[in-house]
């Protein structure tokens, strides 16, 4: 297998290096963020999206440094690796994190990164051939507020939900949010095709702000599909024409069964399409 390597605070290192102490907050505290990205034919996919999004979370987080996280940034650096690990075409995880001693309270707000590099095959984005049989997850409910959009390092009610998904042989799991309502998957946003409208939960309703979810929105406003982002009760889920999940690293993953409803996928592959042309 070839070795892979990763960009460690601006130094290109082998991945399976030893480099953080256990001092480091984001293995204490969780003290940090990711972001999930796409590299093309060696061109890293929606990056101006993405920097925008790692922007805002690193401010809202309170982390120094998240002006020179931007778009140029981000590909330069994607495309460094890209080139190291020869490869054109991978998953990218970057991830930045509170670089300071203290407890609780961090005795600074300086930022660290680690960027890892994850060949795939495919140069575009494919709409899974099987589709996907989920059920929700009922037992941690996510919460709503300002932290809720953010794809931060605390990832215990993913992981939860993960273990859910295996234990019960699921490809995937929809989580609720507080009160009750339409979050989002275990990896992706989700989105319900009925009655010939496009629906979304809404950022208020505690999802993940992801950038594939953004793409799609743009997409079907451009493409006169009728789109609302909105407070979702799952019982929809029984009567939806169609469900599908997004994110950035696998573009559309189109649902086929929750409990005994069956769905189509025509509008995923419309949309997939437009997404590669994009």
């Amino acid at each position: 297998m070839t070795p892979l390597y990763i960009n460690f605070n601006g130094e290109i290192l082998p991945a399976d290096s030893k480099l953080l102490s256990i001092a480091n907050r984001g293995f204490k505290y969780g003290d940090g963020l990711f972001e999930s990205m796409r590299m093309l034919k060696g061109q890293l996919k929606f990056a101006d999206m993405h920097a925008d999004r790692l922007q805002r979370s690193m401010k809202a987080l309170k982390m120094d440094g998240y002006s020179q996280m931007d778009d140029y940034f981000l590909k330069e650096k994607a495309e460094q690796l890209s080139i190291r690990n020869k490869a054109r075409n991978g998953r990218l995880r970057l991830t930045v994190y509170r670089d300071s001693e203290g407890f609780y309270a961090p005795s600074q707000n300086k930022a660290g990164y680690c960027l890892e590099f994850q060949p795939a095959d495919d140069s575009r984005y494919v709409l899974n051939e099987k589709g996907l049989i989920v059920d929700l997850f009922t037992d941690l409910p996510k919460a709503c507020n300002y932290l809720s959009n953010i794809k931060t390092c605390n990832a215990l009610i993913y992981v939860m939900a993960a273990l859910y998904k295996t234990q019960n042989n699921l490809d995937e799991v929809f989580l609720l949010n507080q009160n009750g309502f339409l979050c989002e998957a275990g990896s992706s946003n989700i989105f319900i095709w009925y009655q010939n409208h496009l629906y979304t939960p809404a950022l208020s309703e505690g999802c993940v702000e992801g950038v594939m979810r953004q793409v799609v929105i743009n997409i079907a406003r451009q493409n006169n599909i009728p789109i609302t982002e909105a407070q979702i009760n799952p019982e929809i889920l029984y009567e939806a024409d169609e469900v599908f999940l997004t994110n950035a690293s696998r573009g559309i993953q189109c649902v086929m069964g929750y409990g005994i409803r069956r769905y189509f996928n025509k509008m995923g592959k419309i949309l997939i399409d437009e997404v590669n042309k994009s």
